[in-house]
């Protein structure tokens, strides 16, 4: 990391909002859901698929999960409304996770029946270590009721072949693949690139031997090149498989993929809790914050 981009990144709290909202519209769609629809029309012309989030996590309570809830169930009627090719992600923290699991559940269970009566699907995305075993567990009760839901392994993370193992034995092998976000100890998650490209790797190849569905999320074109071969080698339909990546991030990678014939879905963030989840990923690009200072001598 260059060590100025390092040393704003670390300041980035006292940088005036309007400057990080600026910055912030290459990664969210907007505050509104109507700016979300618009978003995704766009990706949607580019034959290009979307995922729903509604911005928000770590709620302290339940009213503000039941309020988050409500937020997310109305994506469902305006997906079917606006024909927009997007399915739905979601964040157990954002449904009160953290104050009560079956609280929780409940949410879930509301938002994947919604889903299924307008023929959509959720997403379970996966958050910090503490978080796993809970979101393992909603999972796996949500689908005793409901297929139409899927869960996200973190390659980074020592567990994620024995979690894919267990949920592919369960007939739960719906997934999408990522590196992971979240920093945590060593013992219980890689650290090096090249180890947690390796793993990556690794854990998709054997989802794809066990005939699981994979959302291949990534923007290094190691792994993009890797799972080329692996999709080459294993003859795989373009309907067993899909390659994921953020709103903003390394759009021509994403272009190429499309261009090569692979299907292509973009995670689009909105909602007016954009600052958090913006501070995040000025973190994860450093080269960004770099970008934010030169607009303040501006």
């Amino acid at each position: 990391m260059n060590l100025l981009n390092k040393l704003i990144v670390t300041t980035l709290p006292a940088i005036p909002k309007p400057i990080v909202r600026k910055f912030a519209s290459k990664y969210i769609a907007g505050e509104k859901l109507s700016d979300a629809v618009r978003v995704v029309k766009e990706l949607n012309t580019k034959g290009i698929m979307a995922t729903l989030d509604v911005l928000g996590e770590a709620i302290t309570t339940k009213e503000e999960a039941i309020v988050a809830r409500n937020e997310i169930l109305e994506l469902f009627p305006t997906i079917q409304k606006e024909k927009l090719d997007s399915n739905v992600s979601i964040k157990l923290t954002q449904l009160g996770l953290a104050l009560d699991k079956y609280f929780c559940l409940d949410n879930v269970r509301m938002i994947v029946a919604k889903a299924k009566e307008m023929n959509n699907f959720v997403r379970i995305d996966m958050e910090d270590s503490p978080t796993t075993d809970d979101t393992i567990w909603v999972y796996r009760q949500i689908r005793k009721e409901f297929k139409n839901s899927g869960i996200v392994l973190q390659a980074y993370m020592r567990r994620t072949e024995n979690d894919a193992d267990e949920l592919i034995k369960e007939g739960l092998g719906h997934f999408r693949l990522c590196k992971g976000i979240y920093v945590e100890p060593a013992e219980i998650a890689f650290k090096g690139h090249d180890e947690v490209n390796q793993n990556f790797i690794q854990v998709m190849k054997k989802m794809f031997e066990k005939k699981a569905y994979v959302g291949i999320a990534t923007h290094d074109d190691a792994l993009v090149d890797a799972a080329y071969r692996i999709i080459q080698s294993m003859k795989l339909q373009k309907q067993e498989y899909e390659f994921q990546m953020l709103l903003g991030v390394k759009d021509d990678l994403r272009s190429k993929i499309v261009r090569d014939g692979h299907r292509m879905r973009v995670y689009v963030p909105f909602g007016e809790h954009w600052y958090r989840y913006s501070i995040r990923r000025f973190k994860e690009n450093p080269q960004m914050a770099g970008y934010v200072l030169k607009a303040l001598f501006n």
